[in-house]
């Protein structure tokens, strides 16, 4: 049985990889390079990619978001403020966008002449490691409040990521946040990858972080993390269910 169910699970892996990596092309076609941005709820993602997103509006630079919820559209609005285009993507349930979710929207709904395009994953650290959405960069969020530990506890996600940002860099002080220990931590499940800090409320690193984004865009070099996604084992209580295994392959995101 378990057998079958791991087979069922790279089936749909290798389905989405293959849509993803047609996705990239397409996508580098028409000159767009995708931002992937994962966290778990709280870490403070929707609020700096609203200063992201405000601040290349002021420089006249053609940006666009897509936000990803399982319900309600409040980052969409929370978002719009930027000035950017914004389009909620609702998930009815599932934990974690796939690529041909992202493709039906990209088809759909990006405004022509758009070289950005950020996506805002499920509030989530498992699910959404596991799944190429045809990005180029994939960047990882984790907010000081949530622990020294987290990359640890996280492997795959901070394992995957092209870069890391720490947010609520201002509450490390109350936080009794140890800096040292966790770039520690983030080096041994990726290492070489490259470390942001930022705080929303008084834009600090919203600039690095929009260089950075722009930097690959115009293409500089993308970190290569040493291991693929590694596949995941849960299911889900509603219409959508799901189990991966925990094999990993040598393997980057992006080439």
């Amino acid at each position: 049985m378990c057998d079958s169910v791991d087979e069922v699970t790279q089936a749909v892996l290798a389905k989405n990889d293959s849509l993803a990596a047609g996705l990239r092309e397409e996508l580098a076609r028409r000159g767009v390079s995708v931002v992937n941005l994962l966290s778990s709820p709280g870490s403070g993602k929707t609020e700096l990619l609203g200063r992201v997103l405000a601040r290349a509006v002021e420089r006249g630079l053609p940006v666009a978001a897509l936000t990803a919820d399982l319900a309600t559209e409040n980052d969409a609005h929370r978002l719009a403020r930027s000035g950017a285009p914004v389009k909620q993507l609702l998930t009815d349930g599932l934990c974690h966008l796939e690529a041909r979710q992202l493709r039906g929207h990209v088809e759909s709904w990006l405004p022509e002449g758009t070289s950005l395009l950020f996506v805002e994953n499920v509030g989530n650290l498992v699910c959404p490691a596991s799944y190429d959405l045809g990005e180029r960069l994939r960047i990882v969020l984790m907010a000081v409040t949530e622990g020294e530990d987290k990359p640890l506890k996280y492997p795959t996600a901070f394992g995957s990521a092209h870069l890391v940002v720490l947010t609520k860099v201002d509450l490390a002080g109350p936080a009794d946040f140890d800096q040292a220990a966790f770039a520690a931590n983030v080096q041994r499940v990726n290492p070489g990858v490259e470390l942001l800090f930022s705080c929303a409320r008084t834009d600090d690193g919203v600039d690095t972080l929009l260089e950075r984004v722009l930097a690959v865009r115009d293409g500089a070099p993308v970190h290569r993390p040493p291991l693929a996604p590694r596949p995941h084992s849960h299911s889900h209580s509603d219409s959508h269910s799901h189990s991966h295994s925990h094999e990993g392959t040598e393997a980057g995101l992006v080439s």
